[in-house]
C-alpha cells in the first residue's frame, strides 16, 4: 500500500515525487522507459530558473537524485497496465506486478507525433530520427532534413547544424510558430536552408535514408531531396487512453484538471505536459508536479483522518 502513486517520471513526475516524499507520504513512481521523459531528448536548455545553460539530461539527472534522496521510490522500466478504483483504494496493474494506493497523479507526458508517411517506419533508427541529442552524432558532416516549425524543429536545429554539413528545415507554412529568439538562431545559421509551404510525403532508401520526396502545397509541385537523415519535430500526441475511465479529455486527448490539478475523480491528478491547457514548458511541468503533490498530500491526509486502515481497505 503506497499513499501517493506517480504515472510518468518526466519533470512533472520527479517534482510531485519529491514533493510527495518530503511531505511525508509513501511514494512510488512508475517509469516505462528511464527517468526524465522529454528532457533526455533535449540538447540545450536556456529557460530554466537558476540555469543560464544546461542540457536536458543532466537537469534529468538532478531531478531524479532529488526525488530518491528525498524517500520515493522510483520502478522504472515499469509500465502501467490498467488503474481500479475501488472506494479511496486505487488499483494500479502494471507490466510487473499489482499495487495499491490512496492517491494517483498522471504525469504520463506525451510521445513524438509521426508524419505518417511511407518509408517513416521502415527507416526508423536507420536515418529517421525524433530526437537530435540521441542521434545526431551519427550524421557529422551529411546533409539532413528537419520538419517542423514549433519550438522543438527550431531549438534542435542548431545543435543539427552544427554537426551537419548541410540542414534542410521544412515547414508546410510560411511562417514559423517557435519564439522569436529560436528564429534569430535558426535565421542566421550559413548552413540551413527553410523550405517553406512545404511537406513530406515519402521517405526513400535502400538499407537506410537516401532521400524524401517533398511537396510545394502552394504549387502542388513534387521534388526529391537527396539527404542522409531526417529528424521529425511536428508536436506530440497524448497516451491518456488508459485513464479515461477516471478523468476528462479534451479535443485532444488531455486531461482536464481544474487549477488545483485535480480530475473529476477525487484521489487523482493531472500534471505537466498531459494536463488541458499546460504550456508544455519545464518550468510549468515542474510547478503543476508540486501543486499535485501537495493537493494529494491534502487529499490523503484528510482521507487518514476519516478513517482507519481496516475501513479504508473495505
Amino acid at each position: 500500500m503506497f499513499e501517493c502513486a506517480i504515472v510518468g517520471a518526466g519533470a512533472a513526475g520527479l517534482t510531485a515525487a519529491m514533493y510527495a516524499s518530503r511531505l511525508g507520504l509513501k511514494t512510488i513512481v512508475f517509469e516505462k522507459q528511464l527517468p526524465g521523459g522529454q528532457l533526455l531528448l533535449t540538447n540545450e536548455i536556456e529557460n530554466y530558473p537558476g540555469y543560464i545553460k544546461i542540457s536536458g539530461p543532466e537537469i534529468a539527472e538532478k531531478m531524479h537524485k532529488q526525488a530518491l534522496l528525498a524517500g520515493a521510490k522510483i520502478n522504472t522500466l515499469e509500465e502501467v497496465e490498467k488503474i481500479e478504483k475501488n472506494g479511496h483504494i486505487i488499483k494500479i496493474k502494471t507490466s510487473n506486478g499489482e499495487y495499491e494506493t490512496l492517491s494517483l497523479i498522471i504525469t504520463a507526458g506525451m510521445t513524438h507525433r509521426k508524419l505518417n508517411v511511407k518509408g517513416e517506419d521502415e527507416f526508423a533508427g536507420k536515418g529517421v530520427s525524433y530526437c537530435a541529442l540521441c542521434d545526431g552524432p551519427f550524421f557529422k558532416g551529411k546533409v539532413l532534413a528537419v520538419v517542423g516549425g514549433g519550438n522543438s524543429a527550431l531549438q534542435e536545429t542548431p545543435y543539427l547544424a552544427n554537426i551537419a554539413q548541410k540542414v534542410f528545415l521544412i515547414h508546410r507554412r510560411n511562417q514559423f510558430r517557435a519564439f522569436k529568439y529560436l528564429q534569430d538562431k535558426v535565421f542566421n545559421l550559413s548552413n540551413v536552408e527553410i523550405i517553406w509551404d512545404t511537406v513530406v510525403e515519402e521517405i526513400k532508401g535502400t538499407n537506410k535514408v537516401e532521400s524524401i520526396i517533398i511537396k510545394n502545397l502552394k504549387t502542388n509541385q513534387m521534388s526529391e531531396l537527396k539527404v542522409d537523415g531526417i529528424f521529425i519535430f511536428i508536436g506530440f500526441e497524448t497516451k491518456t487512453e488508459l485513464f479515461k475511465e477516471f478523468v476528462e479529455l479534451d479535443e485532444y486527448g488531455f486531461i482536464k484538471t481544474d487549477e488545483n490539478m485535480r480530475t473529476k475523480t477525487e484521489g487523482i491528478f493531472a500534471a505537466g505536459d498531459v494536463r488541458s491547457g499546460s504550456e508544455k514548458q519545464l518550468v510549468t511541468s515542474a510547478a503543476d508536479g508540486a501543486i499535485a503533490a501537495i493537493r494529494a498530500f491534502e487529499y490523503v491526509s484528510k482521507v487518514k483522518s476519516t478513517l482507519n486502515l481496516d475501513e479504508i481497505h473495505t
